[in-house]
């Protein structure tokens, strides 16, 4: 096969012409990691992967993160179960979010792959936090640069938490008690991207409570902002799911949110999740 990538528009790209089940060959997985870096989303296409491709694949970009509150596969730990029955009538990662901010050592990324698909529906979006932080003003990126902010799980997975009161883990997502035992992580606002050395906005609505210094509702208003910025249209890329279908992205330049409009039916993905470094310098 003749590797090629196709540029989308919004944010991300597809990497064609590659067999993941069949062994990465050096220059593959270099040009893998070149445009994972460059872009920060890649997907790819039409891929036959077991469960062991999925783990060994996220083990050649570094050590797995297994979360605390997913339930996982039950003949593989690494493997965080994604999915929504048909009598279910509420999903994972139902609203804009990056994964594990709420860790002091965000994960560098997360590989999703498609076991089973609604027949129309359960589309992710991803947008883009390189693109949110360019189209700020220089004014709000100087006062950003000074900033840090608190994130947190509790308020997600914790006891009396979004999933818990709201009823919507139905045994897909559980320890809630694990999210007494975390200390709230302080990240900086605007981060130097470890790998591609851009800046990017590291804030997102689902994990981040406030400023550091700031009370919550002295936050509130600017957050709102740049969650608005985050969101614009020409920021997003709507990725359509297909049987074969693999997403990889960064958590530390990427939002993503799982669409919830497939009633009735079933849809299971298989994730894994690359544990990545405190972004507190840039140093990994």
């Amino acid at each position: 096969m003749t590797i090629s990538i196709n540029v989308l528009p919004g944010v991300g790209a597809e990497i064609l012409g590659v067999d993941i089940a069949g062994g990465l060959d050096s220059g593959e997985l270099e040009t893998i990691q070149q445009t994972f870096s460059q872009y920060g989303l890649v997907f790819f296409r039409d891929q036959q992967m077991s469960e062991t491709d999925h783990i060994n694949l996220a083990g050649r970009f570094g050590d797995i993160n297994v979360n605390r509150f997913f339930s996982s596969h039950p003949d593989y730990p690494q493997i965080a179960m994604v999915s929504k029955e048909p009598d279910q009538t509420a999903n994972i990662g139902g609203g804009w979010h990056t994964d594990h901010s709420y860790d002091h050592e965000p994960a560098l990324g997360s590989i999703l792959v498609a076991k089973e698909l609604p027949a129309s529906g359960g589309d992710t979006w991803f947008t883009s936090m390189y693109k949110a932080y360019d189209s700020l003003s220089d004014g709000l990126k100087e006062t950003l640069e000074g900033l840090s902010a608190v994130h947190s799980a509790k308020h997600v997975f914790g006891p009396q938490g979004g999933y818990d009161t709201g009823g919507s883990a139905e045994g897909r997502i559980g320890n809630a008690g694990a999210t007494l035992e975390l200390e709230d992580p302080i990240h900086p606002v605007v981060i130097k991207h470890p790998l591609s050395g851009r800046k990017a906005l590291y804030v997102n609505a689902a994990f981040t409570l406030r400023f550091d210094g700031w009370t919550v509702e002295e936050s509130a208003p600017l957050l709102a902002y740049l969650y608005a910025q985050a969101i614009a249209e020409e920021n997003i890329t709507r990725f359509k799911w297909q049987n074969g279908s693999v997403a990889f992205w960064d958590n530390r330049a990427m939002w993503h949110f799982a669409q919830n409009d497939y009633p009735g039916q079933r849809r299971v993905m298989h994730r894994v999740t690359i544990a990545g470094c405190a972004l507190h310098p840039a140093n990994c």
